[in-house]
């Protein structure tokens, strides 16, 4: 398996889990019953939290389909701005990043 095999490989499962996670959340989010008003407090306080945690989820996936384009149309590991090469350490450490090190800061 080559290098861009195994990155797309890596964005695909990311995101599979990302997708998993977001629609727990979701469920999660529909399944209040309480009508005590503390307890419904402390549900809005994790409801806030975990739409924080959706709302992060989708931003990631959104990273991780453009980074998944950039591979089909022979652009990835290319940096947006400036076309140089983005590292491989770069691209071990933010898979999804479009970005050099140096654009980046």
């Amino acid at each position: 398996m080559d290098d861009l095999a195994a990155r797309k490989a890596q964005l695909e499962g990311r995101r599979a889990e990302l997708v998993a996670r977001m629609a727990g959340i979701e469920t999660a989010l529909h399944e209040h019953e309480t009508r005590d008003w503390e307890e419904m407090a402390t549900e809005r306080e994790d409801d806030e939290m975990l739409e924080a945690l959706g709302y992060s989820g989708a931003r990631e996936v959104r990273q991780i389909d453009a980074a998944l384009e950039r591979i089909e149309d022979g652009e990835y590991g290319l940096c947006a701005r400036c076309g140089s090469a983005i590292s491989a350490e770069r691209l071990d450490l933010l898979p999804a990043t479009p970005f050099c090190k140096r654009c980046a800061e």
